[in-house]
């Protein structure tokens, strides 16, 4: 026994006790290093004890123990090199290896399996290996994984990983005896089931039973060893996974997790398989000026494989002469307001802050603007007015210590999926989740309730749960006193909004609707997040401001596990938001119309900066076809494909005096342009990005750029200097540096500390201290301290359903591709797994029009039509038809209403009515 009460000893090492700690941990505070197959340490994981090739000896115990399961005891004596426990280890180890494939054509001869077997210096050939008519066959239906089940040992982390870490529910175990085996959903094959190529079971397996299919051949063999590796951060959605690209003579061959904050090792099938995108054919790889007296057409055409048909190469002082050119000749000619510039959430936070620095000081004008414009700006423009900020109040992580988790106009298992992993493990553990949304989703499996309210019904709905906290006296009155003003106000305006007035409205049941509230308010933490389907209606902002309302009044928010989430859409616009690439806001939000804020930044800058806003995307557009707007500059956005009412927004891009776009491909709005510019990749970059929980993180180049493309930074810069900016830039961490001293945002945010730590949240109080993951504890950065609370009346959509458009249209994105599909159409698995546009029905809609899924239909709105192939999708109501906006042969926002939120200038990309036909020779024919 030791003198200490809460000690044990490990190979006579004194070991304090920690609670919840396993043996195998312990040891591992020690550097000692136990095999392990069925257990990983790795966050999410639990230990299973199944493998036994950790086992270890116990003093005055019989039997020996696994140590990944055994928890120690005061005074305990544990050995770890006895000869009992190393034959034991050996020993299993040794039968293990005996059914596994040789080394020589083993599918990962750098597996942990082998790695055991190396240590333990272990040769097989003492044990009868298995008849040849029981071995597994391999499984190569699925384009990205290959199931290779003759190396299984049925150590069950892939069904974890599946089941517990991912919440996927696929991967399981069946059959008896020696008969049993992994299978996926009822024994398909994996390429048939439902997984959903996260790639998590790949990632966890020890034995190279399930690999990339890029690192095995044909026959399943190993072919690709990397040569070297890099740790970066995810290009797609807002989440930010940390993850690590694996690569040999400069080519990406895999890509496997990292244990960011915000994934703990997890990716989706994008950040895990969609990456070949950087090597493809299509890439820009030189400088491209349009040919003399080849004109623009709104509906030109041009293959992204054949561009010399519209445009010739340049070497590059001749296309950023002619770019800059162009621009400064506008400029000059007919003032600053007669340019704008489109920047890119899909970049750094370096390039966001030089790009909207260029436009106000090099162009002199405010007309900047990106993606949040066309998903979350009404969430802005509320949260702004409502708490005085536009970021997250709570990282998605808080969901941990949520009881209940409200989400509602998101899918996120599809647009965020490893955000929704923590929501489905959090539902496990017994949180009550309450999705809302007119479409059905995978998270309603997960929820206790499922409020699938009436498109465009969303206040309605709100405001119902919101009268009876009010009504009910559920609110938190101390709460409200010390840091809500306008509570009695509100009151007055939602007494009317009552359950039974909104239920045939919302089409939620009034009692369903007081039980929602009840949960909410009286739960010990309640936090909400929120999505497109929130924020993209002309009534957006007032949806976001019932949403604050519901977090106020009940004081659901400043604590752990509440709080207020906007899912923030691509992988950094949430950076390029702070960044300052908004028309009507200098970094860090702060107004552009404020003498004393704009001073400041035209002393750092030492340029003068339009006191007036800028004009929005759409706004943009607009003033291009009132020929106010004559030259743009494009980085990295593609509204040729992005904005509502493609027609209007490609007439204006065609009508465009000069036209400079700067991207990886000659994408839809490439083909408007007077100059092309060929840029960056994102992991052929080092750069800063801000995911959605305010998790600065570090991106690192992992690969050389191809032919002659440059640094987007690079690029921005040679167009100012052209202008006559006085810019030498050499690195992105100057950019980042300066960016950091105008933004209170990131203090205590060093380039060498997030380059050291890869990622911290803001705000931090010190270099040495962690950012904090829930803000507002003290009140709000408002006047007084205080939230406030806005009403919002009911208000329809800009575009109601008639006899002539009986159905709604709504649009969204898929879990395999992403934004305008600029990426993901050219990654080779996503595009594999969702080739072709779809527009989805209900069974009973497949029914009453009349057709089978898989037959061609024609969607209509009152601004232009598409055909595209129609898929069954019990998750969409009747009267409705979604489709998805990453496909240009058949490209939704052809379709969609550009009709403006008056509050965010956010486009009502989420409902408008439409018509739907079956398309065969003779409407065909009518048609043309």
């Amino acid at each position: 026994m030791t003198d200490k009460p809460n000690t044990f000893t490990i190979d006579d090492r004194e070991v304090d006790i920690r609670p919840g700690e396993t043996i195998f941990r312990a040891a591992r505070r020690l550097d000692i290093k136990l095999p392990h197959l069925c257990y990983t340490p790795k966050p999410g994981y639990r230990p299973d004890g199944n493998c036994r090739v950790c086992m270890v000896e116990i003093e005055g115990e019989r039997v020996l123990a696994a140590s990944c399961l055994r928890q120690p005891a005061p005074g305990m004596k544990v050995k770890t090199q006895t000869d009992r426990a190393q034959n034991a280890r050996r020993m299993v180890a040794e039968l293990l290896l005996t059914d596994q494939p040789d080394q020589a054509h083993a599918h990962d001869p750098d597996s942990e399996l082998w790695k055991i077997v190396k240590r333990q210096k272990i040769e097989a050939g003492r044990f009868p290996r298995r008849e040849s008519a029981a071995v597994p066959q391999p499984d190569r239906s699925h384009v990205a994984m290959a199931v290779n089940l003759d190396a299984c040992i049925h150590c069950n982390l892939c069904v974890r990983a599946c089941r517990e870490v991912q919440v996927n529910d696929v991967i399981g175990m069946a059959g008896r005896g020696h008969l049993e085996k992994i299978v996926f959903d009822f024994d398909d094959p994996m390429g048939a089931s439902t997984c959903v190529a996260c790639g998590e079971c790949v990632q966890a397996c020890p034995t190279g039973a399930l690999m990339p299919s890029t690192l095995v051949d044909r026959n399943n063999v190993f072919t690709t060893k990397p040569d070297r590796s890099v740790d970066s951060v995810c290009p797609y959605c807002g989440v930010g996974c940390q993850l690590t690209y694996h690569i040999k003579d400069d080519k990406l061959i895999s890509v496997s997790g990292r244990n960011g904050p915000a994934n703990e090792n997890r990716l989706c099938v994008k950040g895990r398989f969609g990456f070949d995108y950087v090597s493809h054919p299509h890439r820009l790889t030189q400088p491209m000026i349009r040919r003399d007296g080849v004109p623009k057409h709104a509906h030109d055409t041009i293959d992204p494989a054949n561009p010399w048909t519209h445009f010739r190469t340049a070497t590059w002082e001749e296309a950023l002469d002619r770019a800059a050119s162009g621009l400064k000749r506008i400029r000059d000619r007919d003032g600053s307001k007669a340019l704008a510039g489109f920047g890119s959430a899909k970049g750094s936070n370096e390039e966001a802050y030089l790009f909207q620095k260029l436009v106000r000081i090099g162009f002199g004008t405010n007309n900047v603007d990106h993606c949040t414009r066309l998903c979350h700006a009404s969430s802005v423009s509320a949260l702004l007015e409502g708490v005085g900020s536009a970021a997250v109040s709570a990282t998605f992580n808080e969901c941990k210590n949520s009881e209940v988790i409200v989400v509602i106009g998101a899918n996120p298992t599809e647009n965020h999926p490893v955000a929704a992993t923590f929501f489905k493990q959090a539902a496990k553990r017994g949180a009550q989740l309450i999705v809302m949304d007119p479409r059905g989703q995978a998270l309603k499996r997960h929820a206790t309730h499922m409020l699938q309210f009436r498109n465009g019904a969303d206040v309605a709905m709100l405001n119902g749960i919101l009268n009876t906290i009010v009504t009910e006296k559920l609110y938190d009155e101390q709460y409200v006193q010390t840091y809500v003003e306008g509570f009695r106000p509100f009151c007055d305006s939602i007494k009317d909004f009552t359950p039974e007035e909104m239920a045939p409205i919302c089409g939620i049941d009034a009692d369903v609707l007081r039980t929602v509230a009840r949960k909410f308010a009286r739960a010990r933490s309640a936090i909400i997040f929120w999505g497109m389907g929130v924020s993209q209606h002309t009534h957006g902002t007032d949806n976001a401001r019932c949403l604050i309302a519901l977090s106020l009044i009940t004081g659901q928010i400043g604590r752990p596990g509440t709080g207020l989430h906007p899912l923030r859409g691509q992988n950094n616009v949430q950076g390029a938001s702070d960044a300052g690439l908004i028309p009507m806001f200098l970094p860090d939000y702060r107004s552009v119309e404020n003498i004393d804020i704009r001073t400041k930044f035209e002393t750092a800058w030492g340029a003068k900066i339009d006191p007036k806003r800028g004009l929005t995307v759409v706004e943009i557009m607009d003033a291009v076809h009132a020929d106010v707007i004559k030259g743009m500059y494009i980085m990295g956005e593609n509204p040729a494909m992005s904005d509502p009412d493609l027609n209007h927004a490609r007439e204006a891009l065609a009508h465009l005096e000069h036209l400079v776009v700067q991207d990886l491909f000659l994408t839809e709005t490439a083909v408007y342009a007077d100059v092309v510019l060929p840029a960056s990749a994102w992991p052929e970059k080092d750069g800063t990005v801000t995911n959605t929980n305010r998790q600065v993180q570090m991106g690192r180049q992992a690969l050389p750029m191809p032919g002659a493309a440059k640094s987007d930074w690079w690029l921005i810069q040679e167009i100012g200097r052209r202008l006559g900016l006085p810019w030498n830039y050499t690195h992105p961490s100057e950019l980042y540096t300066e960016m950091a001293s105008l933004m209170p945002a990131l203090d205590n945010i060093s380039w060498e500390r997030i380059e050291r730590e890869s990622a911290v949240t803001y705000p931090s109080d010190a270099p040495d201290q962690p950012g904090h993951d829930v803000v507002f504890e003290k009140g709000f950065p408002r006047p007084g301290g205080f939230g406030k609370l806005v009403a919002a009346k009911l208000m329809p959509p800009d575009e109601e359903t008639d006899a002539d458009y009986p159905f709604i249209l709504t649009t969204g994105r898929q879990l395999e591709h992403w934004h305008t599909g600029a990426m993901t159409r050219r990654a080779t698995t996503l595009d594999a797994l969702e080739p072709g546009a779809v527009a989805s029905f209900s069974r009973g809609q497949i029914v009453k029009l009349g057709i089978e899924p898989g037959d061609m239909v024609r969607v209509t709105t009152r601004r232009g039509t598409i055909e595209l192939a129609a898929r069954q999708d019990d998750t969409v109501p009747d009267g409705v038809v979604f489709i998805p906006f990453a496909f240009v042969e058949a490209a939704a926002n052809l379709l969609t209403n550009p009709a403006l939120d008056p509050f965010g200038k956010i486009p009502e990309f989420k409902y408008c009515a439409a018509r739907v036909e079956k398309v065969d020779a003779a409407t065909r024919v009518a048609a043309e």
